[in-house]
């Protein structure tokens, strides 16, 4: 076959892999419902996975959304995945990851734009240490008052900081602000490529002004844990930050390990 031959071809598979490009449906995200979600838990004392309500009674796995590790609770395997938000710095998240790389343990930290434009120095070291650090968008909204337009500014804005200020490219999970969601938000979530990540034991810690002390939060874990527990810990609490210690001791001596939710999160391909 010639060279100019070959180059006919090339050229006319390149024109029909633009026209698809250009002509493909766009999804029609009006078609998902925009229902608000506020999230909350229905907490259990012996030791198994809370209750939590769906929107709409939707598999949240549908949209590579998450509470816990699901094969974790059902085949008994004792492990824990620790997920810190991060909205401002209060002082206390060196020691927190001084804490955790005494320990050996692993995290995810979920970042306002603004944590990380102010920090840039505190997010290169969670990801020096070997963290994840996911996105938690950039002006904090409630996701499910904004457009799609905005919804995706609104991490896209978040991640190109991220790598801007500190060289790292954001980790593809996505915690929505104040647990506020709808099955629109997962859908454009998992459209982006990023897995929507909740939580399985959340207790009052965001309140600076109103700490509840390092024994409240030790017995939170005394009482709640399970298999495949994915707790929301807020940076901002000096109480989390002095029972970090006692936590990771607690539950290790209780036959868990500390994992990394990319372990057992399906990563969503980006449409």
């Amino acid at each position: 076959m010639s060279k100019k031959r070959i180059g006919i071809i090339l050229i006319v598979l390149l024109l029909v892999i633009l026209s698809v490009h250009v002509f493909a449906k766009k999804t029609d995200y009006s078609e998902y419902s925009n229902r608000t979600v506020e999230f909350g838990l229905k907490l259990r004392t012996d030791h198994k996975a809370p209750g939590y309500e769906k929107p709409g009674g939707v598999k949240l796995s549908r949209y590579n959304t998450y509470v816990y590790d699901k094969y974790a609770a059902k085949k008994h395997k004792k492990v824990i995945y620790l997920t810190f938000d991060c909205g401002y710095e209060n002082g206390y998240t060196r020691s927190i990851l001084k804490t955790l790389k005494k320990h050996k343990v692993k995290a995810i930290f979920f970042v306002t734009e603004r944590y990380v434009k102010k920090n840039p120095s505190i997010v290169k070291q969670m990801k020096k240490d070997g963290h994840l650090v996911g996105n938690h968008t950039s002006n904090h909204p409630r996701l499910t008052e904004c457009s799609v337009k905005k919804m995706k500014k609104e991490i896209r804005q978040c991640a190109r900081t991220m790598k801007k200020k500190t060289g790292y490219k954001m980790d593809k999970f996505m915690r929505p602000p104040e647990g506020v969601y709808s099955v629109r938000v997962m859908k454009v979530m998992k459209d982006m490529g990023y897995a929507t990540m909740l939580w399985s034991l959340a207790y009052y810690d965001y309140e600076p002004k109103d700490e509840q002390g390092a024994d409240y939060v030790v017995e939170k874990f005394e009482k709640h844990h399970f298999c495949g527990m994915m707790p929301l810990i807020h940076i901002v609490s000096r109480s989390n930050r002095d029972a970090l210690p006692r936590v990771i001791t607690y539950l290790k001596k209780e036959g868990y390990r500390f994992g990394q939710v990319s372990d057992f999160v399906v990563r969503p391909k980006k449409q």
